[in-house]
């Protein structure tokens, strides 16, 4: 009689499911703190968006206008609070801190973003959603495609939510909180640390106001109800056409927006900010503007009196009132008009200054770090 008993059998290896599971936490994780950090370098940019968001909500729902144009004001403070959050939860996904919290607050998240993005692919309406900040440009139906992944992609972790064993790694959290919420504030007060936008230092902008290279388009033709696609406009007069597309999309250029004018004074002078040493001090609004930053600015003006180097205003508001503020503040120089779109664009602080040398730029600052004289003719010696 064979008295030997059996032994049950291990289970060995990783199911599956659960590899997946980790997986898509892993990509989530990461998505979610790329973004964040992308947007919380540049805070006010995301702060540019939610201001869209809201005045088009404003529009398209008028019985809450009122509600809409009051978050306004807040949006800054919303912009670092919602990046810093990406960050956060992408880090507590990935060291497992209180992962079925976690989970569902990410959830919530992204269906907030997922809305954004449909409403601005559906309608038409703030067609570049920021996702990604400057860094990756993506078209509204793109990054509402993106969202819903992300939203199955959570929706797979929070039904495997009770097989991520949860950690203690509070520490991790919280020091990630602090560097993010100081990144936010740092770039706010001193402009962002990695500038993306093609105003950027280094940044060439006569350049990228043309094609990279010449711009290729395809013909769409209809002939006895049949349609072909040419490289070429065809010859052949008996095509009709249908419509062209752009083939190289990335070859067109950077700024297209670019003008600077003064209808009082030369009237356009968009070439002669391309030529020469040029300062100029950027005016957004004189509503806001931090009154207690104009006196390092008035110096560096001063300074820079009988020098090589020219100085102006750029502004977007209108003639009496930038002459009233350049009254009150003693700045004794030109002031040209700029769209205010391309001024949110080329400086994030109000006021600040650019620095261009033959269309190139060499300087940019925030009022907090207005530079002196010497330090911009260095810079254009360099």
């Amino acid at each position: 009689m064979n008295t030997a008993t059996s032994q049950p059998k291990l289970k060995t290896g990783t199911p599956p499911m659960l590899w997946a599971a980790r997986i898509a936490r892993f990509l989530v994780g990461g998505i979610f703190i790329f973004s964040g950090l992308i947007k919380l370098n540049d805070p006010v940019g995301t702060q540019i968006k939610f201001e869209e968001y809201f005045e088009v909500f404003a529009q398209d729902v008028p019985l809450l206008h009122n509600f809409f144009m009051g978050l306004v004001p807040f949006t800054l403070a919303m912009s670092v609070l919602f990046c810093a959050a990406e960050i956060i939860l992408g880090v507590a996904l990935l060291v497992s801190y209180k992962p079925k919290v976690t989970t569902w607050l990410l959830f919530f998240l992204i269906v907030f973003f997922t809305f954004l993005t449909f409403y601005s692919a559906y309608f038409n309406r703030v067609t570049d959603c920021g996702c990604f900040g400057d860094a990756i440009k993506l078209k509204p139906w793109t990054s509402f495609y993106k969202d819903v992944a992300l939203t199955i992609l959570i929706l797979f972790i929070i039904g495997h939510r009770n097989r991520i064993k949860p950690r203690k790694t509070g520490w991790v959290v919280v020091l990630t909180t602090v560097l993010t919420l100081g990144l936010g504030i740092y770039a706010i007060q001193f402009l962002p640390p990695l500038d993306l936008l093609p105003y950027a230092v280094g940044k060439s902008i006569p350049a990228q106001m043309k094609p990279s290279e010449p711009l290729r388009y395809t013909y769409v033709m209809e002939k006895n109800g049949k349609t072909k696609t040419f490289d070429q406009y065809p010859t052949d007069t008996t095509y009709k056409f249908k419509e062209m597309a752009l083939v190289n999309e990335n070859a067109k250029p950077k700024i297209t927006d670019y003008r600077v004018w003064n209808d009082a004074l030369e009237g356009d002078f968009t070439q002669q900010t391309f030529t020469g040493s040029k300062l100029f001090v950027i005016v957004k609004s004189t509503k806001d503007i931090d009154s207690g930053s104009i006196p390092a600015i008035r110096s560096l003006v001063n300074d820079l009196q009988g020098s090589s180097v020219e100085t102006y205003i750029l502004t977007s508001v209108s003639d009496d009132e930038i002459n009233a503020f350049r009254t009150e503040y003693q700045l004794p120089v030109k002031h040209y008009k700029v769209d205010g779109t391309v001024l949110k664009t080329i400086m994030r602080s109000n006021p600040g200054t650019w620095l261009l040398k033959d269309g190139t730029v060499r300087g940019k600052w925030h009022y907090n770090t207005t530079p002196n004289a010497d330090e911009v003719k260095r810079l254009l010696n360099d």
